[in-house]
């Protein structure tokens, strides 16, 4: 858990709405805007395709089915749109929340991803999860069973491809022979978090990653799978507490984002980052994000 007077670290989520996620000069601006807050990190989303009919399997609400229609949420790619957002910062950590990764090879993965981390000045930070859409891996040519087991080998080959090389790894699904990949990451590797908040997908959290960032967790389930996932890293010999935990309440309950007595209860259980939607609101004006930002900063955090 972040030790006592740590202060807690804010991310800001990419607006997804046309306009904003797709217009170069409102996200120079808004960054400008997110940097001059001090805000610590910046997260962008992937789907690659959302298909206009899908099965209804959709695991963060009770009908199974995402918010807004299909084909109404622009969503650019996380790894082009964060390096777009490198060129126009200088302190902003820049994160993927989450990259579907059996959809991707991951030797060009970890290419993609050290090529935005070098260029960036060592900011990158690799969310991955496993998706939930069969269309979107059907889409991709990519299979669907195994997502958990083929998330994991990606994890192995692209640390083993960030290292020195040559690197050699030889998985159930990935394999290669003493290959280079240049550039590495500025300091050699860098953090991955793992997104997810089923039992298989925390345990894995607890073995492999640097991170844990779930989405529409409650603060009572959030305590719980941080212990289950703390209990899984001693298990791996792992530290439990070098695991940086990422809340976002407000996708749990945004009528309590506000409230610093629920958002508390996120850090109380080793949450040391707090994630709020970057959309300015009503209006859409960066005055308005900026002071959202404020209100955030001193009704809630400097609360905690």
């Amino acid at each position: 858990m972040p030790a006592a007077g740590t202060p807690v670290k804010l991310g800001v989520l990419v607006p997804y709405a046309e306009g904003m996620a797709t217009s170069g000069g409102f996200l120079s601006d808004w960054a400008g805007v997110l940097e001059d807050s001090g805000v610590e990190s910046v997260w962008a989303v992937e789907h690659v395709v959302v298909a206009a009919d899908y099965e209804p399997r959709y695991p963060y609400s009770a009908s199974g089915r995402m918010a807004g229609a299909p084909g109404t949420v622009p969503m650019p790619d996380p790894l082009e749109l964060l390096a777009f957002l490198a060129a126009t910062t200088t302190r902003l950590r820049l994160g993927t929340a989450m990259m579907v990764a059996p959809l991707h090879p991951p030797a060009v993965l970890a290419k993609r991803a050290a090529t935005v981390d070098r260029l960036s000045g060592g900011r990158m930070e690799l969310g991955l999860g496993i998706g939930w859409q069969r269309e979107e891996y059907a889409a991709v040519g990519a299979p669907f069973d195994r997502r958990g087991a083929r998330l994991e080998e990606c994890v192995a080959a692209v640390r083993a491809l960030w290292a020195s090389g040559p690197a050699t790894y030889h998985g159930r699904f990935v394999s290669f022979d003493r290959v280079h990949s240049d550039p590495s990451p500025v300091d050699g590797t860098m953090p991955i978090v793992l997104g997810g908040h089923s039992e298989p997908a925390v345990r894995r959290a607890g073995r492999l990653a640097d991170g844990w960032f779930p989405f529409t967790v409650g603060p009572d389930e959030f305590a719980e799978r941080a212990d289950l996932l703390r209990r899984e890293a001693a298990a791996a010999g792992r530290d439990p507490e070098a695991v940086v935990l990422t809340a976002w309440p407000g996708s749990a309950d945004p009528a309590k984002e506000l409230d610093p007595a629920f958002v508390r209860r996120y850090v109380e259980a080793g949450a040391s980052r707090l994630v709020v939607g970057g959309h300015p609101g009503p209006g859409g004006g960066l005055d308005g994000l900026a002071e959202k930002l404020r209100r955030y900063r001193d009704d809630v955090v400097s609360r905690l």
